[in-house]
C-alpha cells in the first residue's frame, strides 16, 4: 500500500471552460468547474502499477484542479514578488483569525496533544500553492481538461476553438500533459440525448478517446446545499492598477469569493460527477502516466546499464563518450495523440528549459507509488545536484541519513546572506509542511529523525509569520517529547518574531506557553540530600531563571499595550527577581530592549522604567485606590544578618569580633579575682533613643529609591493605639541606592514607658510608588534534638529583633573631650582627656578600661603632678621575662560617681605602627563590691604617620676593646619637620653597649640621616643564657612530642640599660610602654613564625626577652609641632649560638613515626618542626672570627736583602659557653683578591690553638717580601671544631665543624716600600 502523499505532491489538473459552460454553472448556483471537481478529491481505492507491473493500491488518490487562465496569468508574475505576496497573505489570514483561535484553544484541556488551528491554516495555505515553479515540476499541469456544454449554439465549434487555443505558458513550463475533452449535457440543453451522443462520438473520433460526456440534471430552482470538504485557500491574484499588476502587496480590501463548504447539486448529479472523476483518473490519467513512466524509465536505464568504469575506459581508449539523452518539451507522438504539443508563447523571451525528463520521471513514479524507482531516480538527481533531498525523507525508511537529506535540502535553498529572500522562505515552508504531514508522528519525533528540529531549520532567521509558526509548532512537538526547556525557547523565538509582525494575540499566547514551560520543574528524581546540602525545599523551584526575564518582559509590554495595565505591573515587578547577575540571555534578543542588546547590565534599568510607567498609569486611571495589596516586591533590600539594635551607649564603629576579644580579656582577668559576671543585657532606657541599624543592599544594576523607610513595631504592653501614643518611631529620609551598593541606615526609636518591643519589619515605598513591608524574621535554627527531627527537616520558630525598655538604673557615659581628627607620628605619646559621667540612677564605684591586644595606653594616676624621674636612676630593669596577656586598667576615682556626677581622666596613647586604626576602649563599671558589672564602649579613629626611618646592623668588632660593633641609622623622612633625637637607650640582659661617639646636638632636618655606633661587650653573667635556653628547649620538646604544656614561667632577667642622651627627663609611663611594645613585637613574631602553636600557650613556652638580644629605644621630639615620643627597635641578636634544639629535633625525627589517618595532621607536624628548626632558639653560627691587622706600611732597603715583616692574625671565640679548637693555614694561592701581590710567607704557615669561651689568641706569621709592593693578606683558611662545654675530667667532644676563608671582597693588605729608591 502506497504512502499517502501531501496534496502539494498530487497531479495538477487545469480546466479551460467555455463561456457557455460558465454561464450554465452560474445560472445553476454552482461554483466554477474546478471548484466542483475539487470537491470530489481525493478518490478512494485507486490502483496503479509500477514499471515491474506490480499493482500498488492507494487508499486515497488526490487531485488538484485549477483554472487554466489563472495559472497562465500567475506564471507571468515574478516568483520573488509572488512569494512576498504569499507570505503577506498568510500573515494577514492568521492575524485576522488568531484572536478567536486563541480563545477557543485555551479552553481545551489537552492543548499539548491537539493540533493547533494556526498550524493547520499555515499547512493548508502552503499546500494551496498551485502555481508552477522553475525548480520543480509538481505544480506543472499534468492534464488540461477542455470543458464545454451542449447549451452552446454550436458545441462542436466551441470544442474546436478550445483545442486550437495556444497555451500562454513560459518556456520553463513542461507541456507534457494529457488533453482531455469534457462535454457537459444538462437536462435543459437544446440538444437531445441522441444529438449529444452524436456530438460525443464526433469529438472522440476527431480528438481521441480522452473524451467524456457528463449528463447532469441541474434542476431549477437548485436543490438544497450539500456539505463538501473545505477547499484549500489559494493566493488571490494581484490587484490590477492601470493595466499592471501591483506585485508588491495584495489588495487586502478586495476579498476573493470563496465558496462555502456546500454544493447545491442533486444526488444524481453528484453520483454522475463522482463517476466521471473516477473514470478520468483510472481510465485516462493513471494509464497515461504509467505509459510515460515506462518510456522515460527505458531512457533513464539505458544510460546507466553499463558501469561507469567501462565508459571511462571507452573514452580513454577510443576517444568517445556515451550519449546523454536529452528530454525535449515536445514529445514525438502523432497529431492525434492525447499529448498536447501545440506551440507556446514566451512572455519574456527567456529560454529557460522545463524540468528534465529524469525529474518528471521521479515525480510521476512518486505519484504512482513506484517508490523503488522513485528513490533511485531521486538519489541520482541528488548526486548530480539537481534536487531530490526534499522528497527522499518522505520515501525512505527512518535513519540518520534522513537528517542529512533534510539539512542538504534546506542548505540548498538558504543563501548565505543574513536575510532570507521570500521565495526561499516559501520553499522552506513547503518542505517543512510536506515532511510534517507525511511522516507519522512517531517517526517524525523519534530520536533518530528529531523532526521538530527540521521545522526550526526551515524557519531559519526569517522574521515573517510563517517562520514564527514553524518555531511554534516545533515547540509544540518538543512538549510532546517532554523537552520543555527547548520548547520554551522556541515559543519565545516564535513570539519575538510574531511581535515584530504585529500579531499580538498569538504573541501573548506563545509567551504565556513559554512562561508555563519555564516554571515547570523537570521530572528528575533528586536525592533528599541534595535539597539539604543546598538548603532549599523541593517546592522552592521558581523556574528556569536563565530565560524567565526574557519571556516576562515582552509579555508585560504586550499586556500594557493591550490595556491590561494591572497585569503589566505585576509582570514588570516580577522581573526584578532576576537581577542582571543572572539575567536571561533571551533579554538581549528582545527587539524592544535595544539598550539591553548593547549593555545587558542595563536590563534592570529597563525593567524599573517600565514598572514606573505602568504603575503611574495605573494610579492615574484608578486613583490612589488602585488595588495593589496583592502586588509584592519579589526581592529584598534588607540584609537580615547585618540588621541589629544599637543602644546609645554602644559604639557605632568597631567590629563585633574586636569587642568580643576585649570581653574575653576582661573575663580572663576577673576570673582569678571574683565571681561577678559582666551583664550583657542590651536593654534600652526609658526616654532614651536607641537605633535599629538596617543594612540595605541593592541587588539590581541600577539606581533605586526607597522612600520614607520606617519600622514596624509590636509590643506586648499594648495594641497599635498604645504604641502610637508611647513609642516614637523615626521615619528616615529617602534612601537612594546606586547599582549593587550596600548602605546602612539607622532608624531611631524612643519609648516613654517601659515595654517589651518586637521589631517585625521595615516599611518603605519602593520608588515612591509601591508600599512595601519587608519582614525582619530570621529562620530559626535547624532542630536535631530528636531522631524524628534528624530525619525530617525542622526548624525552630522564626527569630525577631526583640528589646526590653526599662527604667535607667546604672549607666556610664564616656566620651573623648576632643573628638576631632587625630594624626600621630610613629612612637608619639599623646595625652587625651576622657569625660565620664553617671547617666543612671545608681552610684558607680569601680571603673576599669579594657584596650585591645595591640593598644598601648596608660592611665595617669591622681597624683600625676609629681615631676618626672631623671635618667640617672634608670640603670637596670628586673623583668619576669613573661609574655603577659593584655590586662585591664583600673581608673582611679576620688569618690563614687553619684547620679549625674562626672569626672575627667587622662589617658596617654602610644602610637604604634604606621596605619589607620581605631582606639576601641571597653569600659567596665559597677556600683561596688559584689555588684554585677556593666559595660560601655567608646571609639576614636586616628592615623599614624612615619617620621623616622630606622635600621640597625651588627658585626664582630675589629677592635680588641669590643666584641661586636653596632650601628643605628636614623633618617628623617618627614616633609617639613625637624626631629630632635634626645636619647638612645640600649637594653640587653647579656650585652653591655657603650657609644663610640657622643649624641649629636643638632636636629635631623627633612631627608637628613645620621648614624650612631656602639661597642658591645658581654657582661659576664652567662647563667641566664643557659637557663632560658634550657627552658625553651624543654617546652618545645613537649610541644613536638605532643605533651601537655605546664603553665610555669620562664627564668627572670636583669636587663642592663645604656644611655646616650642630652639633657632628658623620663616620663613615668616610658617603662610601661617599652615593655608593652616588646610584648606586641614578640607576639607578632611568634604568630608569624609558629602558626601551628596555639597563641594561648605562647606565654608558657617562649620568654619575653632572648638573653642575647639587644633593643634600642630612640627618644625623639618635634618642637615645632609639640610632639614627642619613643620608638622601640628589637631586631639584633648578638653572640654565637650552637643549635640548642638540635638534640630535641633529632630525637623527634629519629623516633618511631606514628601514622595518622589524616594527611593534614602530618603536614601540620612537619610544618611545626620546620618552624622550630628555623627559629632563633635553634640558631647556629661559627663562633671563631679571624681579624687580620692590615694597613701597615713597612720601609725596607731591598739592597740589603729581602724584607722579613711580621703579620698578626687575631682569632677570637665569640661563644659564651663553648670552647673551640682551630687550625689556621696560610697559603698565598688561596688569596681572594687579584688586585695585590700574593703574600709570600716564610717559616711556619700552620697554626693550631685552643680557645675558651670569649677567649682571644694572636698568631704571628712571617712575610718574606722580595720586592716592594702591596701584598694581600687574604690568603688564609681557618678550620674550627666547636666542642661541648667543659666538664671535669671529660674528653673532648666535637659539636660542630666549620671552615672559613677570607671574604671575596676582603681588601686587607700590607705595604712594603723600598728605601733604596729615591
Amino acid at each position: 500500500m502506497a504512502r499517502v502523499l501531501p496534496s502539494s505532491l498530487t497531479p495538477h489538473i487545469c480546466i479551460l471552460p467555455s463561456q457557455d459552460l460558465e454561464e450554465l454553472l452560474q445560472s445553476s448556483a454552482l461554483p466554477s468547474l474546478h471548484h466542483i471537481l475539487q470537491s470530489f478529491s481525493p478518490l478512494p481505492q485507486v490502483t496503479t502499477r509500477t514499471t515491474a507491473l506490480t499493482t500498488v493500491p492507494h487508499t486515497s488518490f488526490a487531485l488538484r484542479f485549477s483554472n487554466l487562465t489563472e495559472i497562465e496569468a500567475a506564471c507571468r508574475e515574478d516568483e520573488e514578488q509572488r512569494a512576498t505576496r504569499t507570505i503577506d497573505w498568510i500573515g494577514d489570514r492568521i492575524s485576522k483569525r488568531c484572536a478567536k483561535w486563541v480563545d477557543d484553544f485555551e479552553k481545551m484541556n489537552d492543548r499539548d496533544v491537539a493540533r493547533t488551528p494556526w498550524w493547520d491554516e499555515l499547512r493548508r495555505c502552503a499546500e494551496g500553492d498551485h502555481i508552477p515553479a522553475r525548480d520543480e515540476g509538481w505544480n506543472h499541469p499534468m492534464s488540461i481538461i477542455l470543458a464545454v456544454s451542449t447549451t452552446a449554439p454550436n458545441p462542436l465549434q466551441a470544442i474546436t476553438a478550445l483545442h486550437s487555443r495556444t497555451l500562454d505558458f513560459p518556456s520553463w513550463v513542461d507541456v507534457t500533459h494529457l488533453i482531455y475533452t469534457l462535454i457537459i449535457h444538462p437536462k435543459n440543453s437544446p440538444l437531445s440525448d441522441e444529438e449529444a451522443g452524436a456530438l460525443f462520438n464526433a469529438v472522440k473520433k476527431q480528438y481521441g478517446l480522452h473524451t467524456h460526456l457528463l449528463s447532469l440534471e441541474l434542476p431549477f430552482p437548485p436543490p438544497p446545499p450539500v456539505s463538501i470538504p473545505a477547499l484549500v485557500p489559494r493566493l488571490p491574484p494581484p490587484t490590477i492598477i492601470n493595466g499592471s499588476a501591483d506585485a508588491v502587496r495584495p489588495d487586502l480590501k478586495t476579498t476573493q469569493t470563496v465558496p462555502l463548504n456546500t454544493l447545491r447539486m442533486s444526488e444524481q448529479d453528484i453520483q454522475q460527477t463522482a463517476r466521471f472523476a473516477r473514470e478520468f483518473v483510472t481510465m485516462n490519467l493513471v494509464p497515461w502516466m504509467e505509459k510515460y513512466v515506462i518510456e522515460w524509465n527505458e531512457t533513464y536505464s539505458s544510460c546507466r546499464r553499463l558501469p561507469s568504469r567501462l565508459f571511462s575506459s571507452t573514452r580513454r581508449l577510443f576517444g568517445t563518450s556515451p550519449a546523454t539523452p536529452v528530454h525535449t518539451s515536445t514529445p514525438s507522438l502523432s497529431a492525434r495523440s492525447s499529448t498536447y504539443t501545440a506551440p507556446q508563447s514566451s512572455v519574456s523571451g527567456s529560454t529557460i528549459p522545463p524540468p528534465s525528463q529524469q525529474r518528471r520521471l521521479a515525480e510521476f513514479a512518486t505519484i504512482l507509488g513506484d517508490f523503488k524507482l522513485a528513490v533511485a531516480v531521486w538519489e541520482s538527481l541528488r548526486k548530480e545536484g539537481k534536487g531530490g533531498s526534499d522528497i527522499l525523507p518522505l520515501l525512505i525508511a527512518p535513519s540518520p541519513a534522513v537528517q542529512l537529506h533534510v539539512s542538504h535540502a534546506l542548505n540548498t535553498i538558504h543563501p548565505q546572506s543574513p536575510e532570507l529572500p521570500s521565495h526561499a522562505q516559501l520553499r522552506a515552508l513547503l518542505y517543512a509542511v510536506r515532511w510534517e504531514s507525511t511522516l507519522t508522528i512517531g517517526d517524525f519525533l523519534s530520536d533518530t529523525l528529531e523532526g521538530e528540529r527540521w521545522l526550526v531549520w526551515a524557519a531559519g532567521n526569517a522574521e515573517e509569520p510563517p517562520a514564527a509558526l514553524l518555531l511554534a509548532h516545533a515547540a509544540l512537538l518538543s512538549v510532546r517529547k517532554n523537552s520543555r526547556r527547548r520548547a520554551a525557547l522556541w515559543y519565545f523565538f516564535a513570539a519575538n518574531r510574531l511581535e515584530k509582525c504585529g500579531i499580538k494575540p498569538l504573541t501573548m499566547y506563545f509567551l504565556r506557553r513559554a512562561h508555563e514551560l519555564s516554571i515547570s520543574r523537570p521530572d528528575k528524581l533528586l536525592s533528599p540530600s541534595f535539597w539539604m546540602s543546598e538548603n532549599k525545599q523541593p517546592s522552592d523551584f521558581e523556574g528556569f531563571d536563565a530565560v524567565m526575564s526574557g519571556i516576562e518582559h515582552p509579555l508585560g509590554r504586550l499586556l500594557y499595550t493591550t490595556g491590561d495595565v494591572s497585569g503589566a505591573v505585576r509582570h514588570f515587578l516580577g522581573l526584578l527577581r532576576w537581577s542582571s547577575a543572572s539575567s536571561s540571555p533571551l533579554a538581549r534578543l528582545s527587539s524592544h530592549t535595544a539598550d539591553i542588546t548593547k549593555d545587558p547590565s542595563s536590563s534592570d534599568k529597563v525593567f524599573l522604567e517600565d514598572f514606573q510607567v505602568a504603575i503611574s498609569h495605573l494610579k492615574s486611571i484608578s486613583g490612589e485606590q488602585a488595588r495593589l495589596e496583592d502586588v509584592k516586591l519579589p526581592l529584598r533590600f534588607v540584609v537580615l544578618s547585618q540588621t541589629c539594635v544599637r543602644l546609645a551607649r554602644d559604639s557605632v564603629e568597631g567590629e563585633q569580633s574586636e569587642w568580643d576579644t576585649r570581653e574575653e580579656i576582661w573575663s580572663s582577668f576577673w576570673k582569678r579575682r571574683g565571681k561577678e559576671k559582666l551583664e550583657r543585657s542590651g536593654n534600652a532606657a526609658v526616654e532614651e533613643a536607641f537605633w535599629v541599624d538596617i543594612t540595605l543592599r541593592n541587588p539590581l544594576d541600577t539606581e533605586v529609591t526607597l522612600a520614607k523607610p520606617t519600622l514596624i513595631v509590636e509590643s506586648s504592653s499594648g495594641d497599635a493605639a498604645w504604641i502610637q501614643d508611647n513609642i516614637t518611631i523615626e521615619t528616615a529620609e529617602d534612601t537612594i541606592l546606586y547599582a549593587n551598593e550596600s548602605r546602612t541606615i539607622s532608624i531611631a526609636i524612643k519609648a516613654s514607658k517601659p515595654a517589651s518591643l518586637t521589631i517585625t519589619g521595615v516599611a518603605y515605598d519602593f520608588l515612591g510608588l509601591l508600599p512595601t513591608v519587608e519582614s525582619l524574621a530570621r529562620r530559626g535554627r535547624r532542630l536535631q534534638d530528636t531522631p524524628q527531627q534528624r530525619q525530617t527537616i525542622a526548624y525552630a520558630p522564626n527569630e525577631l529583633l526583640k528589646l526590653d525598655v526599662e527604667e535607667a538604673s546604672q549607666e556610664l557615659a564616656v566620651a573623648f573631650v576632643d573628638d576631632g581628627p587625630l594624626v600621630l607620628a610613629e612612637g608619639e605619646c599623646k595625652r587625651m582627656k576622657l569625660w565620664m559621667s553617671n547617666a543612671g540612677s545608681r552610684d558607680i564605684g569601680d571603673v576599669w578600661v579594657v584596650p585591645g591586644p595591640e593598644d598601648q595606653i596608660w592611665i595617669e594616676p591622681l597624683d600625676s603632678g609629681k615631676g618626672p624621674a631623671t635618667g640617672i636612676e634608670w640603670k637596670t630593669w628586673h623583668s619576669d621575662n613573661k609574655i603577659d596577656p593584655p590586662t585591664p586598667y583600673s581608673i582611679p576615682l576620688v569618690e563614687k560617681l553619684v547620679t549625674a556626677g562626672s569626672t575627667e581622666v587622662t589617658v596617654v596613647l602610644h602610637a604604634g605602627r604606621k596605619r589607620k586604626q581605631n582606639l576601641s576602649l571597653l569600659f567596665i563599671y559597677r556600683e561596688g563590691q559584689g555588684s554585677p558589672f556593666h559595660c560601655t564602649r567608646v571609639t576614636r579613629s586616628y592615623e599614624v604617620i612615619q617620621c623616622l626611618q630606622i635600621s640597625t646592623a651588627s658585626q664582630p668588632s675589629h677592635s680588641p676593646d669590643h666584641s661586636f660593633s653596632l650601628s643605628l641609622d636614623l633618617s628623617n623622612i618627614s616633609s617639613s619637620s625637624n626631629v630632635e633625637i634626645n636619647q638612645v637607650t640600649t637594653i640587653s640582659a647579656t650585652w653591655s653597649c657603650s657609644p663610640l661617639a657622643e649624641l649629636w646636638s643638632e636636629p635631623l632636618r627633612p631627608s637628613q640621616s645620621a648614624r650612631i655606633s656602639f661597642g658591645a661587650n658581654p657582661t659576664g653573667d652567662y647563667a641566664c643564657v643557659n637557663a632560658v635556653s634550657a627552658f625553651v628547649s624543654r617546652k618545645l620538646s613537649n610541644v613536638l612530642h605532643g605533651q601537655a604544656i605546664a603553665p610555669d614561667d620562664p627564668p627572670p632577667l636583669e636587663l642592663l640599660c645604656g644611655h646616650v642622651s642630652q639633657t632628658f627627663a623620663y616620663e613615668p609611663f616610658v617603662t610601661h610602654f617599652i615593655m608593652n611594645a616588646r610584648r606586641i613585637a614578640v607576639s607578632h613574631s611568634l604568630a608569624q613564625s609558629h602558626p601551628r602553636i596555639p597563641t594561648s600557650s605562647h606565654s608558657s613556652i617562649f620568654p619575653l626577652y632572648n638573653p642575647l638580644s639587644v633593643d634600642f629605644v630612640i627618644f625623639w621630639k618635634i618642637p615645632s609641632e609639640q610632639r614627642s615620643g619613643h620608638i622601640l627597635v628589637s631586631e639584633i641578636t648578638l653572640g654565637a649560638s650552637h643549635a640548642a634544639l638540635r638534640e630535641v629535633i633529632d630525637g623527634v625525627e629519629s623516633a618511631k613515626i606514628k601514622r595518622s589517618m589524616y594527611a593534614e595532621t602530618q603536614r601540620e607536624k612537619v610544618e611545626m618542626l620546620q618552624a622550630i628548626r628555623d627559629s632563633e632558639w635553634n640558631a647556629e653560627m661559627n663562633p671563631v672570627v679571624v681579624i687580620v691587622k692590615d694597613g701597615l706600611v713597612i720601609e725596607h732597603d731591598f739592597s740589603q736583602g729581602v724584607c722579613i715583616a711580621p703579620v698578626e692574625f687575631t682569632i677570637h671565640n665569640h661563644s659564651l659557653s663553648h670552647p673551640s679548637h682551630f687550625v689556621l693555614r696560610l697559603d698565598h694561592h688561596q688569596q681572594s683578591s687579584s688586585r695585590h701581590l700574593p703574600t709570600p710567607y716564610c717559616g711556619r704557615t700552620t697554626f693550631r690553638g685552643h680557645l675558651e669561651p670569649l677567649q682571644t689568641s694572636s698568631v704571628l706569621a712571617q712575610l718574606c717580601a722580595t720586592r716592594p709592593g702591596t701584598y694581600a693578606l687574604s690568603g688564609w683558611r681557618l678550620e674550627v671544631e666547636v666542642g661541648k662545654p667543659n666538664t671535669e675530667g671529660g674528653s673532648w667532644q666535637i659539636r660542630h665543624r666549620y671552615e672559613q676563608r677570607a671574604a671575596v671582597d676582603d681588601l686587607s693588605s700590607i705595604i712594603v716600600s723600598d728605601l733604596s729608591r729615591p
